[in-house]
């Protein structure tokens, strides 16, 4: 049963971290790019997304090279991907500063794309779910690794009345790209 915070449709909160990055020398961490797994991973995120039907309304992403191009490798497997608001303060946020971005997201984006990075991403979900379906919410605390998704449901009115223990986590997936092949695969895990 899904968690329910409040009157209103069901919402879902999709979080995914950023694909993996490279670690260039003389590179500021804000500016570093994806590494080639991340590019083959990034594609992989945006096919389990459609696959799950959980494809967002709007997307908030991190200003950090690593994220935008996250961002457009995972919607660029979409038909039409929906808005994107890339927002300073999701680069190395923390929980309260992730709950402030998402809360000011507008009430007709019943499906909102969160595109970050850990331990930030990892802390919300943690915080945000309070019971999962199998074995998600262990795996999550177990690792939630580069492009790992988490998706969250709950119900409410706005996104402002999301808090603490009111979601449930229906599922967690990690999506790996294939060498050669990046469109098999899409390494679901619960």
């Amino acid at each position: 049963m899904i968690a329910r915070s409040g009157p209103g449709p069901l919402r879902r909160l999709v979080v995914l971290r950023h694909a993996k990055s490279a670690w260039p020398d003389g590179v500021a961490d804000h500016e570093r790019p994806l590494a080639p797994r991340g590019r083959r991973d990034a594609p992989a995120a945006g096919r389990a997304l459609a696959a799950a039907d959980c494809l967002p309304d709007l997307a908030l992403c991190s200003t950090a090279v690593r994220a935008r191009q996250t961002w457009e490798l995972t919607a660029a497997e979409w038909g039409t991907p929906p808005p994107v608001c890339h927002d300073a303060r999701l680069y190395a946020a923390d929980v309260p500063e992730l709950l402030e971005a998402i809360r000011e997201a507008p009430t007709d984006a019943e499906t909102l794309l969160l595109i970050g990075h850990n331990p930030g991403l990892e802390e919300l979900v943690l915080t945000l779910a309070g019971d999962s379906l199998d074995d998600a919410l262990d795996d999550v605390r177990t690792k939630f690794p580069t492009s790992a998704i988490a998706i969250l449901a709950w119900h409410g009115s706005g996104w402002a009345s999301l808090g603490p223990g009111t979601a449930l986590l229906t599922d967690m997936i990690v999506p790996r790209g294939k060498k050669g092949d990046g469109r098999k695969g899409d390494g679901r895990q619960g």
